[in-house]
């Protein structure tokens, strides 16, 4: 199971349906993986959210769409993409280990 919560998390890698955020709605739940519950994607919001903005937020979402962005971003020599990179990689681990099933 946790491989499954790794595979949500890392493709994209939450908050209920009234105050989807951008992973939430955009990403986790639209994504079509069966480990994508509501109550996941409402956890991995929930971290999202400690660790993004809106506006890396959409970014973050957008990998689900297009996975290359994110190794473009991973790869840029940008000091913000940088920053946004390690931040994301924290935010991976963290929902992981945040959002185990009980």
């Amino acid at each position: 199971m946790f491989k499954k919560i790794g595979a949500v998390v890392a493709l994209s890698l939450c908050v209920g349906p009234a105050n989807a955020g951008n992973i939430y709605h955009n990403a986790c739940v639209k994504s079509g993986r069966p480990a994508a519950t509501r109550d996941l994607c409402a956890c991995i919001q929930r971290v999202a959210d400690r660790y993004f903005k809106a506006k890396e937020q959409r970014l973050a979402a957008s990998f689900f769409k297009d996975p290359h962005k994110a190794q473009e971003i991973r790869q840029s020599d940008r000091q913000s993409h940088e920053v946004f990179w390690t931040r994301y990689k924290a935010f991976g681990a963290a929902a992981e280990e945040t959002c185990k099933p009980s």
